[in-house]
C-alpha cells in the first residue's frame, strides 16, 4: 500500500518514512506548501488545511494522503506558543523562548501532533503527545523547530541531540503517525509485532 505525505519540511518527512517502513508501508513526499489556518487548536488547523487542499488540487483526491500540524504547548507560559508555534518560531525561535523562560522554575511543556488523514475519501484525525520539559539552554544540532530546548520526559537528550532513529521513540509525530497507520490498517503489525493506538481517539469527516 502507498501512502503521500504532503509537507514541504523534508525533515518531518524523513521522521515519517522511517515510521511507514515499520508496517511495511511506502510513504512518500509531495514536497507542497499549503495553507495554514490560524486557529487557537492545532485540530482545527490540521482539518482546515486538509480540506483546502484538496479543494485547491482536485487531483489529490485520487491518492491516500495526509498532513501533519503540531505545537510546542509550555506551561508557564500558559500554553504558549502552542498552535501559534509555526508562527512563533519564525518571529523569535529557540531563542526567544528561552529568554521568556528566564527566571522560571516550571519547565513542564509538551510537544502535541496532529495527523489529518485522507482515506478512501473521508479525513480521520489521529493524536500523539510527548511531555516533557523545556531546557535551560539550546542543545543539539538535529532535527527542527523547537527541538533543541525540548527534552522529553524519561530521556536525557533533546529531540536535537538525538538519531533520527532515537527520535522516532519518544517523538509526539510517531505517536500520531503510529495511531494513524494502526487504526486504518489493523491488520498490519509494527516489526516488533506490536498493534499501536487501539484506543485512541479518532474523529471522521466528509471532505
Amino acid at each position: 500500500m502507498k501512502l503521500f505525505f504532503v509537507t514541504h519540511n523534508k525533515a518531518k518527512y524523513k521522521e515519517a518514512k522511517q515510521i511507514g517502513l515499520e508496517y511495511n508501508i511506502d510513504i512518500n513526499w509531495i514536497n507542497l506548501e499549503y495553507e495554514e489556518n490560524q486557529e487557537d487548536e492545532i485540530e482545527k488547523i490540521a482539518l482546515y488545511s486538509c480540506n483546502t487542499l484538496i479543494k485547491e488540487n482536485p487531483e489529490i483526491k485520487t491518492k491516500n494522503f495526509f498532513l501533519e500540524d503540531a505545537g510546542l504547548f509550555i506551561d508557564a507560559l500558559n500554553g504558549f506558543p502552542g498552535p501559534y508555534s509555526s508562527y512563533a518560531f519564525q518571529k523569535i525561535s529557540n531563542e526567544g523562548i528561552l529568554t521568556l523562560m528566564k527566571n522560571k522554575e516550571n519547565r513542564k511543556a509538551r510537544f502535541k501532533s496532529v495527523a489529518a488523514l485522507f482515506y478512501e475519501g473521508e479525513i480521520t484525525l489521529h493524536y500523539g503527545v510527548t511531555e516533557g520539559e523545556i531546557v535551560y539552554e539550546a542543545k543539539g544540532e538535529e532535527g527542527f523547530g523547537f527541538d533543541p530546548i525540548f527534552r522529553p520526559i524519561s530521556s536525557d537528550l533533546t529531540f536535537a541531540e538525538m538519531s533520527l532513529k532515537t527520535k522516532n521513540l519518544y517523538s509526539h509525530r510517531q505517536k500520531s503517525l503510529r495511531e494513524l497507520l494502526s487504526q486504518k490498517l489493523p491488520s498490519l503489525k509494527n516489526k516488533h509485532g506490536e498493534i499501536d493506538g487501539k484506543d485512541a481517539r479518532k474523529k471522521k469527516r466528509k471532505s
